[in-house]
């Protein structure tokens, strides 16, 4: 069965030790750790005592890439993906999430791509480049990424999938999850109402099933072809008034996932002919 983990960014601003707590209580396969200003997601050896202590295994470390994060280990965005791959060897994870490049990281843009087959090589770490979107500004979209926020025309090896992202950029998951075929290696467990160009602002990561991604048909897709990548909660918990109803959040998004990574021979999707396409060029392994 595919893992279902949780993103410690499903409880931020708490500290890891309660998204540890809180994913634990709710079910949860693993953790994905988001490195931010919080010590405690920078440092190994706590991290390693959390682990055991909840029993829930690091599946993944995310790489410190958002501008909130923008001083943590420092300015160069190339030590900031080796720490992380190296964070991940410390705690037994076996993916790191990215973001592409800014498009002002100029140097670091130009060598992106070299620099994750590089950092994979000497770690063994597989580095998942997620699909992000355009960024709008009076109207027009901006190219705020390079070498791009579309992860489907990237040279990249592996690749994360974030439903959530997919919205508003406007692209089709399942399109998305199609076009990757094999490269799809990681998802990040969300949902979305609609796009930029629709007049949304802002990265909802709202509970799946609560907006309008087909979020259903890409697990079951994925069930299907025995994938073998994990899948990461990544949803917007902060309106929760308290630990209950942050928890309600957790186990209503687990069970989601887990009703739609459930075998289903005969299951016919919504639109079979492209998921049965995926199947046969690349998802099965």
């Amino acid at each position: 069965m595919i893992r279902i983990g949780m993103s410690t960014t499903c409880v931020y601003p708490l500290p890891p030790e309660q998204a540890f707590r809180l994913a634990r209580l709710a079910g949860f396969d693993g953790i994905e750790v988001m490195v931010t200003r919080d010590e405690g997601t920078q440092d190994a050896a706590s991290l390693r005592e959390l682990s055991p202590k909840f029993g829930l295994p690091i599946v993944s470390i995310h790489a410190p890439v958002l501008l909130l994060t923008h001083f943590v280990w420092g300015r160069d965005p190339r030590v900031k993906l080796e720490r992380s791959a190296q964070l991940a060897q410390d705690v037994g994870a076996s993916t790191v999430v990215v973001h592409p490049p800014f498009r002002w990281q100029a140097g670091y843009a130009d060598d992106f791509l070299d620099i994750v087959r590089e950092i994979t090589a000497s770690t063994g770490i597989e580095i998942a480049v997620e699909n992000m979107f355009p960024w709008m500004w009076a109207g027009r979209s901006l190219r705020a990424y390079a070498p791009s926020w579309d992860t489907t025309i990237m040279d990249s090896d592996a690749v994360t999938l974030d439903f959530s992202h997919c919205a508003l950029s406007g692209y089709d998951s399942l399109e998305m999850a199609t076009a990757l075929g094999d490269r799809l290696r990681h998802i990040h467990l969300c949902d979305g109402t609609g796009s930029l160009e629709e007049g949304r602002v802002f990265d909802e990561h709202l509970l799946p099933g609560r907006g309008t991604e087909p979020v259903a048909e890409v697990l079951a897709m994925l069930t299907a072809a025995h994938w073998t990548g994990a899948i990461v909660a990544e949803v917007n918990t902060r309106k929760a008034q308290t630990d209950r109803e942050r928890l309600d959040l957790l186990r209503e998004t687990l069970a989601f996932a887990r009703r739609h990574t459930q075998p289903q021979p005969r299951r016919r999707f919504a639109r079979s002919r492209r998921a049965i396409a995926a199947l046969r060029t690349g998802l099965t392994p």
